[in-house]
């Protein structure tokens, strides 16, 4: 039984809700929802009402943190106690995002071990996804660096969770879509850097077979490593590819000028684009002049951290490029044994469906971490957009049996339309999860639309409609 920390004071009903449309980061799903903001975490723990789930800062691409029953938690305002001590062991709110810990952190030499495509994420959300970075095949994901974390629960009992106190529900908390508690507090160990810069460097690989080959070269290997994919690409060319590499600078490796190096300047979609802009031909010339001006770039180059972690982050609600009905991510993971196969049949099934992918990257994973829930494990994963459309759900059911057909898996904090079956077959840890889900939240009082969507939790009303 998990040890637990005092009570806390209960406050007997939430004030200041509210109706508001929410959605996932794609624009889909699109749901009205109750949402609550508690102004501090003194005011977070009070008594669980109603079904409850909590909302960082929504860059979930699915229904992870969207809820149609019950309270959706924001968690902006739970992000005010910082602290960093000389061994680089950073301590915060889980509301907390990863840019604000940037902001402190790097100026004082340190840099966050694991960092996923964009530094707009709540620290709680990466735990809860257990995220992953260009470096997982080195270091593994986010929970793997958590030192400790606190977890409130619906009794309003506090758990400190490490890997020598409370073990199983910090398995279970790691990869689990918040549906354990919440996580007030994270500590993490960070990793030592000279400077905010990386030196980068790109190779072009021609089809897919060399794509494959150049992100498993040792001697290509580098600290961060991705392969970015031209989907649209055909005969001899099909599945060719960007090898985006690179690790963070040193003193010593910077030439003359480096520090005039500055992120390149943001800007803002101010609107929907409408449907014509997205067209196969527009596309397709998109990636013939990405894959030539990137593969130009043949000695290595200094960047910004901002330019080589965070591209998207450049354009503020970048989703509105793929208008009004949004767009689903759709992230699979093949063991290594499979995963040239699984890669190449993927991509051959877009090729056959005429089906258009404005986005596609190609990672390697290392071991596992030791979250129930959590997505990597040793093998290549792809990452794809596709606009979202009438006939695109279907699409995606087909590409889930070719992924479970070679043992693989969906990234559920990508996902939007996985089904409760198929989930079931690629997680198998499933069972241990719901036996201590059923420990630390007895009465399914952490609910989301995706727990329900995945039989994680009850389709049930809320406790107190």
């Amino acid at each position: 039984m998990p040890t637990r920390l005092n009570k806390t004071s209960s406050v007997p009903s939430l004030a200041n809700l509210r109706t508001v449309e929410l959605a996932g980061w794609g624009g889909y799903p699109r749901v009205q929802s109750t949402v609550w903001e508690p102004r501090d975490s003194a005011e977070l723990k009070r008594s669980f009402e109603k079904t409850t789930i909590v909302r960082g800062q929504g860059r979930s691409y699915g229904d992870a943190a969207l809820s149609k029953t019950g309270i959706v938690v924001l968690s902006e305002n739970l992000n005010r106690e910082q602290t960093l001590n000389d061994n680089g062991v950073f301590s915060a709110e889980a509301g907390t995002t990863i840019a604000q810990v940037l902001n402190q952190v790097v100026p004082q030499g340190w840099f966050p071990a694991v960092v996923p495509g964009t530094k707009f994420v709540s620290l709680g959300g990466c735990l809860a996804a257990d995220v992953h970075g260009k470096n997982h095949h080195h270091v593994g994901s986010f929970a793997q660096h958590v030192l400790q974390f606190e977890l409130l629960l619906a009794d309003e009992v506090g758990l400190s969770c490490s890997a020598q106190e409370n073990v199983d529900a910090f398995s279970a908390t790691a990869g689990g879509m918040g549906l354990t508690g919440i996580v007030t507090d994270v500590e993490m160990q960070l990793i030592p850097v000279e400077t905010p810069f990386v030196v980068a460097q790109h190779h072009q690989a021609k089809d897919l077979e060399q794509s494959l080959q150049i992100l498993n070269d040792p001697r290509l290997d580098d600290e961060y490593s991705v392969v970015w994919l031209d989907c649209l690409a055909k005969g001899r060319r099909f599945g060719r590819g960007i090898l985006i590499r690179g690790h963070h600078a040193r003193h010593d490796e910077l030439p003359g000028g480096s520090e005039t190096v500055r992120a390149s300047r943001k800007f803002d979609l101010k609107f929907d684009f409408p449907s014509w802009v997205l067209t196969a031909q527009l596309l397709t010339a998109f990636n013939s002049l990405y894959y030539r001006y990137q593969g130009s770039r043949k000695t290595a180059f200094i960047q910004h951290y901002d330019d080589f972690f965070f591209p998207l982050d450049r354009i503020g609600s970048w989703p509105r490029m793929y208008g009004k009905r949004g767009f689903v991510q759709y992230q699979c993971l093949f063991p290594l044994a499979h995963s040239g196969q699984g890669v190449q049949l993927i991509l051959e099934e877009l090729t056959e469906t005429g089906r258009d992918s404005f986005l596609a990257v190609l990672k390697r994973f290392g071991p596992a971490s030791q979250g129930l829930l959590s997505f990597p494990f040793p093998g290549y994963t792809l990452t794809m957009d596709f606009p979202m459309s009438e006939d695109l759900l279907p699409f995606l059911n087909r590409l889930d049996e070719v992924v479970l057909r070679l043992g693989g898996r969906v990234y559920l904090a990508k996902d939007a339309r996985l089904s409760a079956d198929n989930f079931k077959l690629m997680y198998p840890r499933l069972d241990e999860w719901r036996s201590l889900k059923a420990i630390l939240d007895p009465h399914n009082v952490f609910q989301s639309d995706l727990s329900r969507r995945l039989e994680l939790t009850p389709a049930d009303k809320p406790l107190n409609p």
